[in-house]
């Protein structure tokens, strides 16, 4: 790594092993993120596993110059090296978990022969490890007094970051940007599928609030969940924001509406399917309609004009494509300049305002 004190961010963008080809590493570094190449039940489209190293083979090639913060980048920031072992048990999984789709897909029983209950058990144990490996890896590093991101995998990939937090905080909100609710109990029997993060996130007591943003891809289920849940869950269907918006209301009205409805602590979900699909066209269930990027930005910048505070964030389902590389990582670095803004007194005030 280069001496911090050496590097010019308008220099030509180093591919040096670390994300946005930064002069740091784990020690230097105040934020650390995560890679999880995990998308074992994913049930469309495939590739979101290889997403970090899409992201980081784009990164180097960003400007560094952030108009909210410009200075972000001294903050340190590294990406841990993506786990091979996580990739391979992927590999290996993801072709198991292709044979319970394909018989649930044909209406078929599991318990027919070949009888693949087993196998589902085995899925579920395994995806388990991985929301352990993660929880651990966070855990160290709250330890250490890092700030942590985590780049998936399909959007089952935060849990265990999920669950590190609620061991270190007694209270706090998600900001779910979405096309779905992923509000599914174990949906095909993947107690730990990627529609099925947010039903489990909410078994998080710590977690008091989820505020959905962009949802158009919904079912029943999910709706009757919003609905009774006593306004612990709030949802913004992205077809009511539009005919909001095409009635006169303004986007920062609405996104001061959203953030007012979150706790001080905030933790953001951003599964790129959310964006409208031209942004992100291989993610893994692509959905007409969405978010166009710089209304999440706005949305953010809200958030952190409010004073409260982003204490984590994850990058999920961006698609095996050099081009959805490119939008993820321009994500993150918004992302990482944005809490770093929310936590760092005195600098707020540099935010574009609305």
């Amino acid at each position: 790594m280069a001496n911090f004190q050496d590097y010019d961010p308008s220099d030509v963008g180093q591919v040096n092993g670390n994300i946005f080809g930064l002069p740091f590493d784990y020690e230097s570094a105040k934020l650390i993120i995560f890679p999880v190449p995990w998308e074992v039940t994913v049930s469309y489209g495939a590739g979101t596993a290889n997403a970090p190293q899409r992201i980081l083979d784009a990164s180097p090639q960003l400007d560094l110059f952030d108009f909210d913060h410009s200075d972000g980048w001294k903050q340190g920031i590294f990406m841990i090296g993506i786990p091979q072992d996580v990739v391979d048990k992927n590999e290996y999984y993801r072709n198991q978990a292709a044979k319970i789709i394909e018989r649930l897909e044909q209406g078929q029983s599991l318990t027919i022969e070949p009888d693949l209950t087993a196998v589902l058990t085995e899925i579920n144990q395994a995806s388990e490890e991985v929301n352990q490996w993660l929880y651990q890896q966070c855990q160290q590093a709250i330890s250490d007094g890092k700030r942590v991101a985590v780049i998936g995998g399909d959007h089952s990939s935060p849990l265990g970051y999920f669950q590190a937090l609620a061991a270190n905080y007694h209270d706090y909100g998600i900001l779910h940007i979405d096309a779905h609710a992923d509000l599914r109990d174990a949906y095909e029997g993947f107690k730990f599928s990627h529609a099925s993060i947010m039903f489990n996130a909410m078994e998080i007591p710590q977690i008091s609030k989820l505020v959905q943003v962009g949802l158009r891809d919904i079912c029943h289920d999910e709706v009757e969940m919003i609905e009774q849940s006593n306004g612990r869950i709030i949802a913004f269907y992205d077809s009511k924001i539009k005919q909001r918006l095409y009635s006169g209301s303004s986007w920062i009205e609405l996104c001061r509406e959203i953030v007012s409805y979150l706790p001080q602590n905030v933790y953001i979900s951003f599964d790129v399917d959310g964006l409208d699909p031209k942004l992100c066209p291989n993610t893994g269930t692509p959905v007409p309609s969405g978010l166009e990027l710089e209304q999440t930005f706005c949305l953010f910048r809200e958030l952190v004009n409010s004073g409260k505070k982003i204490i984590g964030f994850d990058v999920c389902e961006v698609g095996d494509a050099q081009w959805d590389g490119n939008v993820g990582a321009r994500i993150v670095y918004k992302l990482a300049n944005l809490m770093d803004l929310s936590q760092e007194s005195g600098v707020r005030s540099n935010i574009m305002s609305g």
